[in-house]
């Protein structure tokens, strides 16, 4: 392994894991506990001032969230990584780092409705202010920019309408007026499209969906890309001026490339405690070993399905980048050419009702709040994860009132087109 530089499918087994040290365990074990022994008083000291590294509460670290830090870090090629509780909280530990009352960053409309509504609103009790931009007119990113502005926030492949976003090309704007881009690999995954690559300074995910795969644990990380220069303008404070709870501590200058990470930890999550789990961190583990094998079946069996859709007489339209004809096809062979992911969107002919009916007569897949399980999954946007937003809204974010979402997963193809296929009968 020090010759050669491991695969992707090797790192999801074997990155950030060895023999526990104390019982030869092989897998990672959980570590359930509050809190760490320190080897003495200078010990606990020099872990409190930031001179050290080491366990010193749950709350900030643990081994077994250790291992599944270094694990995605290592899949989506960062120097370092935070999990926390879920994705929710990995977007509000960024902004707090970045942010300060009164600023600004631009995301794109295409996102998952928790994520507009988290930006629309809760982060307004922080003066944190959100402005909207179209990923197909990249202009409309830059011309937000101004002295307030302190990143750029979109989805590699936008949640629920399964559309690639040129990352390269915000990447560039973002650079150019010396801001971070931030991008949420939740749909795509490392395996089929790393941000970093393109020109991503961030990177977030739900781990809750495709990472852990199996719909049975909630968490979400933070990879920091180690190459933004958070000194560089003096506009990212946090990072660049000393921190009066570190003796004066500049983070930036001590850490590094992997700087932003340890400043999540130590200003965010020690403070506002969106701890993930010892449990949680060991589910996620065990389910990031069948990444690679999960995901390209989740894509290839939903371009099955898609094409299937696409020929149907009860269905209106199809909207899968993974499809000959979508317009966003060739982003898709451009940045993920090993599939499109395993989410999408149809309408119906017969519209809202017609959707309703089909939602209510689904069999083997199941109606419910998540994408990226094994099973296959359906919801009506408009009326659930995006229930918050206006119409206008919702239909720019891709959920319009027709919008039916699938998550196709990873069982039989053929099951799940009959599924499908017995529930457009009674719609």
């Amino acid at each position: 392994m020090t010759k050669n530089k491991p695969g992707f499918s090797t790192l999801a087994i074997h990155a950030g894991a060895q023999p526990d040290p104390t019982t030869g365990a092989r897998v990672t074990p959980i570590y359930q506990t509050a809190s760490f022994v320190f080897n003495d008083a200078d010990h606990a000291a020099s872990l409190f001032g930031l001179q050290a590294f080491g366990n010193i509460y749950t709350r900030i670290m643990n081994p077994t969230q250790a291992v599944l830090e270094e694990r995605v870090a290592a899949l989506e090629g960062g120097t370092a990584a935070l999990a926390v509780a879920s994705g929710h909280a990995a977007q509000l530990l960024v902004f707090h780092t970045i942010m300060r009352p009164g600023d600004n960053f631009i995301a794109a409309r295409r996102l998952y409705g928790g994520s507009i509504n988290q930006f629309g609103h809760a982060f307004k009790n922080f003066d944190w202010h959100v402005r909207w931009a179209d990923t197909d007119d990249l202009s409309t990113f830059e011309s937000q920019i101004d002295d307030k502005t302190k990143g750029i926030f979109i989805e590699s492949l936008a949640n629920p309408g399964g559309t690639f976003v040129d990352i390269a090309g915000i990447a560039e704007i973002a650079h150019r007026h010396g801001l971070p881009l931030i991008v949420d690999n939740t749909m795509a995954t490392p395996y089929l499209l790393r941000p970093l690559e393109h020109g991503a300074d961030i990177v977030v995910h739900s781990l809750t969906k495709f990472m852990g795969g199996h719909g049975n644990s909630m968490g979400g990380i933070i990879v920091d890309g180690g190459t933004f220069d958070w000194s560089a303008s003096g506009k990212y404070p946090a990072l660049s001026e000393p921190r009066p709870e570190y003796a004066g501590m500049v983070l930036h200058s001590t850490f590094g490339n992997f700087a932003f990470a340890i400043a999540c930890r130590v200003l965010g999550l020690r403070d506002f405690g969106p701890a993930i789990s010892p449990f949680n961190a060991f589910q996620l583990l065990t389910g990031i070993e069948t990444l690679p094998l999960r995901m390209q079946r989740h894509s290839d069996n939903a371009l099955a399905v898609a094409t299937w859709l696409k020929g149907h007489d009860k269905v209106a339209w199809v909207n899968y980048a993974g499809l000959d004809d979508h317009p966003n096809h060739a982003l898709q062979q451009r940045y993920a050419p090993k599939g499109a992911g395993a989410v999408f969107t149809i309408g119906l002919k017969g519209g809202y009702e017609a959707g309703k009916r089909f939602v209510e007569g689904l069999e083997m897949i199941s109606h419910l709040a998540n994408i990226g399980d094994t099973r296959s999954l359906v919801i009506h946007p408009a009326s659930t994860t995006h229930r918050q937003l206006s119409e206008e809204q919702q239909v720019a974010a891709g959920a319009g009132p027709d919008v039916v979402r699938l998550s196709i997963g990873i069982e039989d193809a053929a099951d799940i087109i009959a599924d499908i296929e017995q529930a457009l009968a009674k719609a």
